[in-house]
C-alpha cells in the first residue's frame, strides 16, 4: 500500500462522512422542522425515511453505471446529486418539498455509498483491505457525530436550515478533492484492456509495474444486472442480500429504538440519551477493530463471529438494564459488534464478484439491504404498540443477527476472481509463488 493508496482511502473515509451527516441531518433538525411546518408524527416519520429509501434507489439505478462509466465518474455525479439534495431541503418550504429533497438527497447518497465502497476494496491490497475498509466505515460514525454537535450550535442561532447548508459546502469541497485526487479504478482500466492508463496510473502510485490485464469474465458480455444473477454469482447474491437486509434491520432498529425502549425499561431519559451514545461510540471502535483484526483473521470467518457476538450482546445489555454501568459496557459491544458486521459487509461483497459486475453487485446488496433498514422503525413500531416488551424486542434482532450469521456460514466468495490492484512487480511474483 503506497502513501497515495492511503490517501484515496483518506478521502473515501471522508465521502463517508459526508455520508453519515447528510443521513442524520434531518433527525437533529426534526424538531425545528416538525414546529415549523406543523408536522405529525407520521409525517416526520415518512421524513425521517426518505433518503433511506433514496438510498436504495440510487444504490441500484447508479452502480451499474459505475461498471459501464468508471466509479470515479459516478461519484462525482452522485456527490452532485447530493448537494442539489442539500441546497435545495435547506430552501424547502412545505413538508412535500422537504420529502422530494431528501429523496433525491438519499439518491445520491447511494451512488456514493455504492461505487466508493468499490473503489476502497480496489485500490487495498489483500492483507490490508479490511483495514482499509474499516477506516472508511468509521467515516459514518465521524460525520454523524459532527452533524449533532454542529446543529446543538447552529440551529438555535440561524435556524435548521443552516446545518444542511453546511453539508452542502462539505459537500462541494469533497467534489474538488475526489476531482483532484481520486483516480479511475485500475481494475476498471484492466477490465477494458486500457493498458495506456494502467502504466499511467501504476506511475501515479509510485509503482513499477502493474500486473497483467485480467482475462475477461465469462458474463462480462452480459448486462451487469443479469449477470449478478448468472449460475456462477446467484448463490452468493443471494445470501448476501439476506444477510445485508437482516443484519441492517438490527442495526438501525438498534440505533434508533435504543434511547426509548431503555427509558420504557424504568431507566431515566437521560440514561437511554447515554445508552444511545454508547452505541454510537462503540460502532466507531468496531469499525476500526474488525479492519484491524482481518490482517489476520479472515474477513468472513470474523464477520460470523461478529454476527453471533452480536446475538449475545443485544440479550446481555437489555438484561442488565438493572445495572446501569453493566449495561452502558454492553452497549458500547452492541454498537461495536454490529458496526462491525456492517463494515464486513462492505469488506466482503466486492471479493464476491470480478471487476466488470462489482459495483453492480455491490449496489444491489446496498439497495436491497435498504429493505431492512427502512422497515425496522416501522415493524418495531408496531410490535412495540402491540405489547412486546424491550427484552422481547432485543431478543428478537438478536435472533435476525444470528439467522443472518447462519446464511454468512454458507457463504463462499468466488474462488476465480483475479485480483487486478496495482502492484509492484515483487508482489505479483510473490502471490504467483504462493499460487
Amino acid at each position: 500500500m503506497s502513501g497515495y493508496q492511503w490517501l484515496i482511502i483518506a478521502i473515501a473515509a471522508f465521502l463517508n462522512a459526508l455520508d453519515g451527516y447528510d443521513l442524520v441531518a434531518m433527525a437533529f433538525s426534526a424538531n425545528a422542522v416538525t414546529e415549523e411546518f406543523g408536522l405529525s408524527s407520521s409525517q416526520l416519520g415518512w421524513l425521517l425515511s426518505a433518503a433511506l429509501l433514496g438510498i436504495g434507489i440510487g444504490a441500484v439505478i447508479l452502480a451499474p453505471l459505475a461498471d459501464k462509466l468508471g466509479r470515479r465518474k459516478i461519484i462525482l455525479i452522485a456527490l452532485s446529486i447530493d448537494l442539489l439534495g442539500l441546497l435545495m431541503t435547506a430552501t424547502a418550504d412545505s413538508f412535500t418539498e422537504l420529502m422530494l429533497w431528501r429523496l433525491v438527497t438519499g439518491i445520491g447518497v447511494g451512488g456514493i455509498l455504492s461505487a466508493v465502497t468499490v473503489l476502497v476494496s480496489e485500490y487495498s491490497n489483500l492483507r490490508f483491505r479490511g483495514l482499509a475498509m474499516s477506516i472508511y466505515s468509521a467515516g459514518y460514525g465521524l460525520g454523524a457525530s459532527l452533524c449533532g454537535v454542529l446543529a446543538a450550535q447552529l440551529i438555535p442561532d440561524h435556524g435548521w436550515e443552516s446545518v444542511f447548508l453546511t453539508g452542502a459546502i462539505l459537500t462541494a469541497v469533497s467534489i474538488v478533492l475526489t476531482w483532484i485526487f481520486v483516480p479511475e479504478s485500475a481494475d476498471f482500466h484492466v477490465a477494458r484492456g486500457q493498458q495506456d492508463k494502467i502504466v499511467s496510473l501504476a506511475a501515479r502510485l509510485g509503482k513499477t509495474e502493474p500486473l497483467s490485464p485480467a482475462a475477461s469474465s465469462p458474463d462480462s458480455g452480459k448486462a451487469p444486472l443479469s449477470a449478478i444473477f448468472s449460475s456462477r454469482f446467484l448463490a452468493a447474491t443471494i445470501k448476501i442480500w439476506i444477510a445485508f437486509s437482516l443484519i441492517n434491520f438490527a442495526f438501525n432498529f438498534a440505533n434508533q429504538w435504543t434511547p426509548r425502549l431503555l427509558t420504557e425499561s424504568g431507566l431515566s431519559a437521560q440514561q437511554g440519551i447515554v445508552g444511545g451514545i454508547m452505541l454510537s461510540f462503540g460502532g466507531t471502535i468496531g469499525s476500526l477493530l474488525y479492519g484491524a483484526l482481518t490482517t489476520r483473521v479472515d474477513a468472513r470467518k470474523l464477520l460470523v463471529f461478529f454476527s453471533f457476538g452480536s446475538t449475545v450482546v443485544l440479550v446481555g445489555f437489555i438484561g442488565s438494564t438493572s445495572l446501569p454501568t453493566l449495561m452502558f459496557l454492553f452497549g458500547v459491544a452492541v454498537g461495536m459488534l454490529l458496526n462491525g458486521c456492517i463494515t464486513g459487509l462492505y469488506t466482503i461483497t466486492p471479493a464476491a464478484y470480478p471487476s466488470t459486475v462489482r459495483a453492480t453487485g455491490v449496489g444491489a446488496a446496498i439497495g436491497v439491504s435498504r429493505l431492512g433498514a427502512v422497515l425496522a422503525p416501522i415493524v418495531i413500531g408496531y410490535l412495540n404498540e402491540g405489547g412486546w416488551s424491550p427484552v422481547a424486542l432485543y431478543t428478537l434482532a438478536a435472533v435476525i443477527v444470528a439467522a443472518a450469521g447462519i446464511v454468512l456460514m454458507a457463504l463462499r466468495l468466488n474462488p476465480e476472481r483475479t485480483v487486478t490492484h496495482i502492484q509492484s512487480a515483487a508482489e505479483s511474483e510473490k502471490q504467483l509463488s504462493a499460487r
